[in-house]
């Protein structure tokens, strides 16, 4: 069996991928195990694990280059460096209208779900890469693609607020199903009644009264989906790291889920810095 996929190859599944990834976005079902059987016929000599795992790299590579990616496929970083991102940026640009596609889903409005039972959406976070966390120095490398379509969904303020507000209407519930009902009348949307300069979105309490500051960053996209930190943030999560909260609505866009993680993201996060501040010194 070969070892390295060869450019042929790494074409072909790139275009298998994206066949599933425009059926996601556009809230279509499809059958993985279908398009692996298909895909293998088009392979050489690959296993079925094999194309799994490539399907992943690709997720990696769109992670990194700021486009969203399929749910099913959690991004596997070790991926050919070269080839992959160039197979993928080739059908990108020859298929215009998949970034037409996703520039509109990222800017959309957004509308705060409703749901019957919120305190079943919470689950699981992301399993956590176990190996040392660190916070990049300015100019470290960021492979990021020609439009970081994941920075512009986290501008999109009408979906951050509509997950801020979600997340109220969970911590309402969840202080109620403790029967703290007094405490959950006392949450506080700090984003909206002091600013972004607080450094967090929501103060809500623990069962025991002790104060939760929470951070929300709210994605259409799946858990897997990057997010960013003002320093703000990230120096408030880590000041206050024993009674901060990042809670991560996803999914938001027809089957909303959440989870959160307790601490700085910089415990559990590889942080990584995006942008300069430049200005004019006289």
């Amino acid at each position: 069996m070969p070892t390295s996929w060869t450019e042929r190859e790494v074409q072909a599944i790139v275009e298998d991928y994206f066949d599933m990834f425009l059926l996601e976005i556009s809230g279509r079902a499809f059958n993985k195990s279908e398009h692996r059987r298909e895909i293998l016929e088009r392979l050489d000599d690959r296993s079925g694990p094999s194309v799994e795992f490539k399907h992943c790299n690709i997720s990696a590579a769109l992670r990194d280059m700021g486009y969203p990616f399929i749910a099913g496929y959690k991004p596997r970083s070790n991926y050919q460096r070269t080839l992959l991102p160039i197979a993928i940026q080739s059908y990108l640009a020859e298929h215009p209208e998949i970034d037409c596609l996703v520039s509109e889903d990222v800017v959309a409005p957004a509308d705060e779900p409703s749901v019957v039972d919120i305190l079943s959406l919470l689950e699981g976070p992301p399993e956590l890469d176990q190996r040392p966390r660190q916070v990049r120095e300015p100019g470290a490398a960021y492979g990021g693609g020609p439009v970081d379509y994941v920075a512009r969904e986290a501008a999109n303020q009408s979906l951050g607020l509509a997950g801020e507000r979600f997340v109220l209407n969970f911590e309402r519930a969840r202080l109620i199903h403790a029967g703290q009902d007094r405490l959950a009348d006392t949450i506080e949307h700090v984003s909206v009644t002091r600013g972004d300069a607080a450094g967090f979105d929501i103060r809500s309490y623990n069962d025991d009264g002790s104060d939760r500051f929470i951070e929300v960053k709210t994605t259409r996209y799946n858990k897997y989906t990057p997010f960013f930190l003002t320093a703000n943030e990230l120096q408030f999560a880590q000041d206050h790291s024993t009674h901060y909260r990042l809670c991560r609505p996803f999914s938001f866009r027809r089957q909303p889920r959440l989870f959160e993680l307790p601490g700085s993201p910089a415990d559990f996060c590889r942080i990584e810095p995006t942008e300069y501040r430049a200005s004019f010194v006289a």
